[in-house]
């Protein structure tokens, strides 16, 4: 017999509905195989294997690209500047035309961009294959969790939401294992050329896939599409499946609660005639005043540039993107992106090895981590993250400097389980939280924007600063004691300027306001 959390969790899921998840998740789990791809395989591209190019697959096709280390950074970190493309026009693009084909461009665009990668004779090819596989990977960011929360079982839909999180970090795990195996000669076109399958494999199966019946819904009124929606639904819950509460506000169907009961008490209703005598008034259906009073009710919603130039959310803005910055600058990618040639030779076991046990830790973490933020709330999971993740960044660089391999290897290991406790998934989650619902768009756009802007400051920068550092100092690892800094500069920022949301009903309650009136 099933656990009552776990039967409530499977409650109305059903084959169809797993295929479906199986087959949009291939985007975000793209986003974290090329976000690593280039790790495990960085000095066999970069020609400094101690190999010179030859030509081995025909004219004009070498098994290696000449790359110094700007270059490098600069194909890594481009790939960011794809993803917050993709990230900005993803938005506005489904909404308007729908769920489905944004999600078919990405598959698109990631066959694209792994063509282009896996061919690539020069730095120019590979860059541009990492551009359109970047754009797909933001927008994947953005579409994905939108279907699945339109589709996934209500009960379920945060449970089904970390999926999204869960298959970037099986990407990574992913490359990094295929990147231990075939980082050697021109092997490494095997890794990039996987990109292609995957492409091949999502696009195949959104041939397969429904456009969200929620999307259907709210885009159009007419009678034919609205049923559309409904056997679309129908099919996803399975055959037997009451959708009658779930399709209970879509228009045309069944009144508002508060209408209906208004009319039953109506037709049933007494009303005086002015002699005592009682008869049956059988009222026409009235306004709906749950209708009206919600109109009169909303809130203009705020955008882009509007939430700047307001002073009522700026201290959300600000709130959100120290948080997106902080995510980004205490170092993560540093180890995602380039730990195999960081630590080669530093640490007691085969960096390609190494960096795969951080992978599988990034993973597990993250799932058993999923249900922290509810239970500790989201200020006490970015503190412990923080915190340990700076103490780990500290140690590492210690124990890199004085060589002291095994706590290395450890502090690495920590380094990333912290990141999984709270930086990794609360920024997010605090993006939809800090402001109220007319905001929430305007707040994701600049959470996003903020976050591969950190991205790629890091990717691209880091390479250079290490170097700079280690030539400066002497030996290797002094980065580190930078991200150590990074972190207590966020501690300071999270503790006094990030207020807890876990719990709160809504943005003023979190912000110790009255509401506003516009």
């Amino acid at each position: 017999m099933l656990p009552a959390a776990l039967r409530r969790v499977t409650e109305g899921v059903t084959p169809y509905f797993c295929f479906l998840l199986l087959v949009v998740t291939l985007g975000p789990h793209q986003f974290g195989f090329h976000l690593a791809e280039l790790n495990a395989p960085q000095d066999v591209i970069t020609c400094h294997s101690g190999k010179t190019p030859s030509t081995i697959y025909g004219k004009g096709s070498v098994d290696c690209i000449p790359m110094n280390e700007a270059q490098f950074a600069t194909v890594s970190s481009i790939f960011t500047v794809g993803g917050l493309i993709g990230a900005l026009v993803a938005g506005p693009f489904c909404s308007r035309f729908g769920r489905l084909p944004a999600m078919r461009i990405t598959g698109l665009l990631f066959t694209a961009g792994s063509i282009f990668e896996t061919l690539a004779t020069s730095i120019a090819m590979l860059a541009v294959g990492r551009i359109f596989n970047g754009v797909g990977a933001g927008a994947a960011t953005v579409i994905v969790p939108l279907y699945i929360s339109e589709v996934a079982p209500v009960q379920s839909r945060g449970f089904f939401g970390a999926f999204t999180q869960i298959t970037v970090n099986v990407g990574i795990l992913f490359t990094q294992t295929l990147g231990y195996f075939q980082s050697q000669k021109a092997d490494w076109r095997t890794i990039l050329g996987t990109g292609i399958v995957l492409a091949s494999a999502q696009s195949l199966g959104l041939l397969f896939v429904p456009e969200s019946p929620s999307w259907m819904v709210a885009r159009h009124d007419d009678p034919a599409t609205l049923q559309k929606a409904r056997r679309t639904l129908q099919r996803i819950r399975g055959s037997k499946a009451n959708l009658d509460a779930e399709v209970a506000n879509w228009p045309g169907n069944a009144r508002s609660a508060e209408e209906q009961a208004l009319l039953g008490q109506e037709a049933a209703g007494i009303s005086g005639d002015g002699d005592g005598e009682g008869v049956v008034v059988i009222a026409p259906p009235s306004p709906r005043p749950a209708a009206a009073a919600l109109g009169k009710a909303k809130k203009p919603t705020i955008g882009f540039f509007g939430l700047v130039k307001d002073p009522f959310y700026r201290p959300a803005l600000i709130a959100i993107i120290g948080i997106m910055f902080a995510q980004q600058v205490c170092g993560i990618n540093s180890v995602i992106m380039y730990s195999v040639s960081l630590l080669n030779g530093m640490l007691p076991l085969n960096s390609g090895v190494l960096t795969i046990i951080i992978s599988a830790v990034n993973l597990i973490m993250t799932m058993f981590s999923a249900p922290l933020p509810d239970r500790l709330g989201r200020k006490a999971c970015l503190l412990i993250s923080v915190v340990g993740q700076g103490t780990s960044s500290f140690l590492l660089a210690f124990s890199i400097v004085y060589g002291i391999k095994i706590l290395s290897a450890l502090s690495v290991l920590t380094f990333v389980a912290f990141f999984a406790v709270g930086l990794g998934p609360v920024p997010f989650i605090l993006a939809s939280e800090l402001v109220g619902q007319e905001a929430v768009g305007a707040t994701q756009s600049w959470a996003l924007g903020a976050n591969y802007v950190a991205t790629f400051l890091v990717a691209q920068f880091f390479p250079l600063i290490n170097t700079a550092l280690n030539a400066k100092l002497g030996g290797a690892g002094w980065v580190y004691f930078l991200f150590a800094f990074f972190a207590v500069l966020s501690t300071i920022f999270f503790w006094f300027y990030v207020p807890e949301t876990n719990g709160k009903k809504d943005a003023d309650e979190v912000w110790g306001r009255t509401a506003r009136v516009d």
